[in-house]
């Protein structure tokens, strides 16, 4: 979700409006006001908001009422409530109304600006979590997790398995392998699916960025702390909170990471107060994290509270049998509007590639070959391309003449093994394997016969005997 950061401002003091306009503006605010509840009713039918910070006592309709009029005309956006007349009372019917949150008057700047700083990343939390939720539903195996083979469906069992367990996960493998896409799944087939899953990529931040992101920090914790910020940490309360790449992660912070697992307490940076945070952890890594311990590089004792559910997710070069599905999948993803499809050459030619860049550059070829191909139908020379390294394309063909070359096969032995293992890749189906190999499937049945009969010796004859 794009974050515009656009704030209605409803009260009838015409003075504190406009002060509250100058304050957010100054702020990177995008600010309108409205002088009643009716005015912000009708402002917000035509223009999208991202938060509405407003009065309580106004004339006409009062904010509570107007709190329930938005959950109707604009569900998405948290409302924010000032009143003077602070009271449990005043408060519990504002919350019970649907507001986000609930100020006092007279109030700090910072209150103000704290208070819709959370409403905002309430906002954003909720709109991506609901994108994710959607995306699940639209699945067809388990959630985003797609495959055919025996590896991947040993992953689908088990991610069944933990969904609703609190216990830690460390997901290994290739990058490009779908480490993220396990760790959606996990989250999202369990009891927390409705809370928010927040990832962080450990190589992206330097460390005390990354410190500050996951524990939060105090205003004046350092140069350009000008306000106290939440960390993910205790975002992610009540969800999931996924530590990409944690085998980039400094010892330093893995030594504090490490503290928060074990104490279930947060504390910001600068700061001499804790809070109890209830987190769900997922890590990933495309590192050797064994090796990494031997080298100083890991602590072992962080490793044991992360590896409590190892998942390892093959290269996508074991696993031919997924990248069918796969396909399938990209191209719906990239092609929603109007139906293609991949041939059954360009689909063996596919699953003889290597991928080095794993299920990420499969789909990457797919979207390009939707991009490039006049043809619903993609053929094999809409997915060719030159490696971007610089070296051209290994064409799979002219690497299997060359070995049969070398090994002095005759064609017959050629015909045959190629038949062999075209009918392998299709399951034994001689429909589909006589549509690759452009032969009548009679004469795959009479191929089976004269295996079955010796080798390759011809039938006796009829006559014979």
């Amino acid at each position: 979700m794009t974050v515009t950061r656009e704030l209605l401002v409803v009260d009838d003091d015409d003075a504190l409006r406009g002060m509250l306009r100058e304050l957010f503006q100054e702020e990177g605010y995008s600010v309108w006001d409205a002088p009643s509840a009716e005015a912000a009713l009708e402002l917000t039918r035509d223009r999208e908001v991202d938060v509405v910070l407003s009065d309580v006592n106004m004339p006409g309709k009062s904010g509570i009422e107007l709190v329930g009029e938005l959950r109707r005309v604009r569900p998405e956006a948290p409302v924010v409530l000032m009143t003077a007349f602070a009271s449990i009372a005043s408060a519990v019917e504002a919350m019970r109304a649907g507001a986000f949150d609930y100020i006092t008057k007279p109030f700090e700047n910072d209150v103000a600006l704290l208070a819709v700083e959370r409403a905002l990343e309430h906002r954003v939390l909720e709109e991506e979590n609901r994108r994710l939720r959607l995306a699940v539903d639209r699945t067809s195996a388990l959630g985003d997790l797609i495959g055919a083979s025996p590896a991947m469906r040993e992953i689908f069992a088990l991610v069944r398995k933990i969904a609703h367990s609190r216990a830690s996960v460390l997901i290994t493998g290739e990058s490009g392998t779908g480490k993220d896409v396990v760790a959606r799944t996990i989250h999202f087939h369990g009891s927390r699916a409705k809370q928010p899953f927040l990832p962080i990529n450990c190589t992206a931040l330097p460390e005390g960025l990354l410190e500050s992101e996951l524990f939060g920090h105090v205003r004046g914790a350092f140069t350009g702390a000008h306000a106290a910020k939440r960390g993910l940490f205790e975002k992610a309360t009540g969800g999931t909170l996924f530590l990409d790449e944690i085998g980039d992660m400094s010892l330093p912070l893995q030594g504090k990471l490490l503290r928060v697992l074990q104490d279930g307490e947060v504390r910001p940076v600068g700061g001499s107060e804790t809070s109890r945070v209830d987190v769900r952890i997922i890590a990933a890594t495309n590192r050797d994290l064994g090796k990494a311990i031997d080298e100083g590089l890991f602590r072992e004792d962080l490793f044991y509270r992360l590896n409590v559910i190892p998942i390892h997710v093959p290269p996508l070069r074991e696993r031919p049998e997924d990248i069918p599905p796969l396909v399938e999948a990209f191209l719906r993803k990239h092609s929603p509007d109007r139906p293609r499809a991949v041939s059954a050459a360009a689909l063996v030619w596919l699953k003889a590639q290597t991928w080095r860049g794993n299920a990420r550059e499969l789909e990457n070829a797919i979207e390009r070959a939707l991009v490039l191909a006049e043809l619903d139908e993609l053929r094999v020379d809409d997915l060719r391309t030159r490696d971007p390294r610089g070296t051209p394309e290994v064409d799979p063909a002219a690497l299997l003449l060359e070995s049969a070359a070398e090994s002095s096969l005759s064609l017959e032995e050629l015909s045959e093994r190629y038949t062999e293992e075209i009918l392998r890749r299709c399951g034994g189906n001689k429909v589909h394997a006589a549509a690759i190999l452009k032969i009548d499937r009679k004469t795959l049945y009479r191929r089976a016969e004269r295996r079955a009969r010796g080798q390759g010796e011809p039938p006796p004859s009829r006559s014979s005997g």
